[in-house]
C-alpha cells in the first residue's frame, strides 16, 4: 500500500500494480479498493493499476465538509502520481465521480464505465432530493444501520424483504463503518437521470460496460450514456451482473485502454 496527500492534506491510500498505460479504479458506493483488486490484478499484466480507497474508506483519511470537488483532488493527486495522465475505470456510482473527473478538465486519457446508475424509463422510482440529508441524518446520530437500509431501499431499490434479510450478513459491519460516505455517493448521482450537460463535456474515448444479466435499468442506462457520449461505445458481458467479474472484464478493459 502507498499514500499520497491531497490538496486538503487527505491522506489517500492506493495499490500501485503492473506496468504500463496507467488506469486509476473508482469504486462506488458500500465499495472501497478490496472491490476492484481481483480487477486490478487481472489487469496488471497489461497496464498500471492505481487501485485507491476513496476519501473516508478503507485506509484513506477524510476532511470534512464533503464537496466532489475534494474528490477531482484525490484524483488530480493520482493522475499526478501515475506519470500526468491516465484512464479511469468507474465503477457504479463512481462512475459519476469518473465522468465529473473527465468533463472537468483532468488530464484523462480515456474513460470506462461499468454500469452507472442511470435511469432513463419509468421502470422504478428515482432517489429522492432529500436522500443525502436523511442518510447524513441518520449517520449523524448514531443510526448508521439504518442510514445504509435507507440507502439500499431508496437509492439502490432493494425491496425491504431483501434489506432485512442483509442484516445478518457478514459483510454488514463494514458497509456500516463507510455509511457516512453514502452521503457522498448520493450527492454524485442525485436522482440518477442523464446528466446531459456533464455527458456532453467529456470528449475522451469512453467504454460503457453492461451485465447481460443486470438490472434491466441498468442496462437501459449503459445503452443511452454510450449513445449520448460524443466518443462513446458500450459492451455487454453476456451471462454477468452488476458485480464484477474480473476474467470477462479485464480483457475487454485492457482491449480498450489499448486501443
Amino acid at each position: 500500500m502507498k499514500t499520497l496527500e491531497s490538496a486538503d492534506g487527505t491522506q489517500i491510500a492506493y495499490d500501485d500494480l503492473g506496468d504500463g498505460p496507467p488506469v486509476i479504479m473508482i469504486v462506488g458506493a458500500f465499495n472501497d479498493r478490496a472491490t476492484t483488486a481481483p480487477l486490478a490484478e487481472a489487469l496488471a499484466s497489461d497496464c498500471r493499476v492505481l487501485n485507491y480507497d476513496r476519501r473516508g474508506r478503507g485506509d484513506s483519511g477524510d476532511n470534512p465538509p464533503y464537496a466532489i470537488e475534494r474528490e477531482l483532488e484525490d484524483l488530480e493527486a493520482l493522475i499526478a502520481a501515475g506519470g500526468g495522465s491516465a484512464s479511469l475505470f468507474g465503477y457504479s456510482s463512481g462512475g459519476y465521480l469518473a465522468m465529473h473527473a473527465a468533463a472537468g478538465g483532468l488530464r484523462v486519457d480515456r474513460l470506462a464505465l461499468y454500469e452507472p446508475p442511470l435511469l432513463v424509463d419509468d421502470s422504478r422510482p428515482r432517489p429522492p432530493a432529500d436522500l443525502a440529508q436523511r442518510v447524513d441524518e441518520l449517520v449523524s446520530s448514531g443510526r448508521r444501520g439504518d442510514a445504509v437500509e435507507l440507502y439500499q431501499r431508496e437509492a439502490i431499490g432493494l425491496p425491504q424483504e431483501v434489506v432485512v434479510q442483509m442484516r445478518k450478513a457478514p459483510f454488514r459491519p463494514g458497509l456500516e463503518r463507510i455509511a457516512h460516505t453514502l452521503v457522498y455517493d448520493a450527492l454524485l448521482c442525485g436522482d440518477i437521470s442523464m446528466p446531459h450537460e456533464l455527458v456532453a463535456a467529456i470528449d475522451v474515448p469512453a467504454l460503457v460496460i453492461d451485465g447481460g444479466e443486470s438490472w434491466g435499468f441498468l442496462r437501459s442506462g449503459a445503452k443511452a450514456l454510450a449513445e449520448a457520449l460524443p466518443d462513446g461505445r458500450q459492451c455487454t458481458l453476456e451471462g454477468e451482473s452488476h458485480n464484477i467479474n474480473p476474467e470477462a472484464t479485464a480483457p475487454v478493459l485492457a482491449s480498450f485502454l489499448a486501443s
